[in-house]
């Protein structure tokens, strides 16, 4: 393949699903660019065809959903108080997003439906593939970042493993999480055109199409840019429940880019590591001002957390936020959660290493930066 057709694409992804409503008149021009881009970032054939593969599936997948609530009453089940753990990457929200799974009412949403959603789960026969696919594809993504396992421990789980929120909206094509692209030898794609709201509204989707036919329980969800978004993500969720993780962003920024780094080298085959390093930071100076001023912090629905307070005791801290939201918090949840942090060490794969040496600059130099997110919400700097 020595290009990409985008007509081709639609054509083999509606014949494949039996459908033809994208749900979405301006998912067309979207791809249009998407298709730009990648013909532009010197794919060579083998990638092509990895990118025509993962184009069509995304496709197929949203074609289906959409066809599924027309086919079926998806659209009528409600989604009632999630808690939504939220915070930078390498904030210690996958952890919060692991413990909340274990609480009596919730419910985790796991990779092998969000990867292949329809038919809705709870209609599934007893032979179907989809757990035993998304294992399968975790076993790829892992045999070519091996490293990811290290950093991201909880990826050991596969298919059963609960993807970021970001994975829910990725056949969206607003965003290229490392989880649906890594089959597409390149670093993640930027320049997509955003819309917050359509992307909410694919995500409440999904979990109405993994919820409908099974009992009523709260989700708990995890994302690393809702807190960009209150004003989205609450009017889609207006009875949410979101807890918030803040840590150094000296720490967080490092940390994260020794992780992304990872994932492109093993995607991609290499990372140019001190441009990506001047990208990150620029990003991060952007991301960490806005974020000191947004109003959006201040809602009332917004659970505020510190990581040393977190991670001292993490089972005490979600206990008080349960007692404060006024639900339930039973002596079997904290068993559970307890009992997840033992038999989960962080570190079972090796210990990941990360340095806050940036760009050259010095600890105190990159702190400054930073200083007005963490006076805002009394952030203590950690050690190097």
């Amino acid at each position: 393949m020595d290009t990409l057709d985008l007509s081709k694409l639609m054509s083999e992804a509606e014949h494949e699903a039996r459908a033809s409503d994208y749900g979405d008149d301006s998912l067309r021009n979207r791809l249009s660019t998407l298709v730009g881009i990648l013909q532009s970032s010197g794919l060579t054939a083998d990638g092509l065809v990895a990118a025509h593969h993962v184009i069509r599936g995304l496709l197929v997948s949203r074609l289906r959903l959409f066809a599924d609530r027309v086919r079926y009453p998806v659209a009528g089940e409600r989604v009632v108080r999630p808690i939504i753990a939220t915070g930078e990457p390498r904030s210690g929200t996958t952890l919060l997003q692991m413990l909340l799974g274990q609480e009596d009412n919730s419910r985790l949403v796991k990779f092998w439906e969000v990867m292949r959603p329809s038919p809705p789960p709870s209609l599934a026969g007893a032979d179907d593939q989809r757990r035993a696919q998304a294992d399968s594809d975790w076993h790829d993504i892992l045999q070519r970042i091996p490293r990811w396992l290290v950093c991201h421990p909880y990826n050991d789980m596969l298919g059963a493993g609960p993807p970021e929120c970001e994975r829910l909206w990725a056949m969206d094509f607003r965003s290229t999480p490392p989880s649906a692209w890594w089959r597409v030898p390149l670093a993640p794609i930027g320049g997509l055109p955003q819309d917050r709201p359509a992307q909410y509204r694919i995500h409440k989707m999904m979990l109405q199409q993994l919820q409908l036919g099974v009992p009523l329980r709260r989700w708990v969800l995890k994302g690393v840019t809702h807190h960009y978004y209150f004003s989205e993500l609450l009017e889609t969720y207006p009875d949410a429940i979101i807890i918030w993780i803040h840590r150094d962003p000296v720490q967080t920024v490092a940390s994260r880019f020794e992780l992304i780094a990872q994932i492109i080298e093993g995607i991609a085959g290499s990372c140019d590591r001190i441009a990506f390093a001047e990208a990150s930071l620029e990003a991060a100076r952007s991301s960490f001002a806005s974020l000191a001023t947004a109003r959006q912090a201040d809602d009332p629905r917004v659970n505020h957390v510190l990581y040393k307070d977190f991670t001292k005791d993490p089972v005490a801290l979600i206990r008080s936020i349960f007692h404060k939201r006024d639900l339930p918090f039973s002596s079997g949840t904290e068993m559970r959660m307890k009992a997840w942090i033992s038999s989960n060490r962080s570190d079972r794969y090796g210990r990941f290493s990360y340095s806050p040496d940036l760009c050259g600059l010095s600890l105190d130099a990159l702190s400054s930066e930073f200083r007005a997110y963490r006076e805002r919400f009394g952030i203590p700097a950690e050690a190097a």
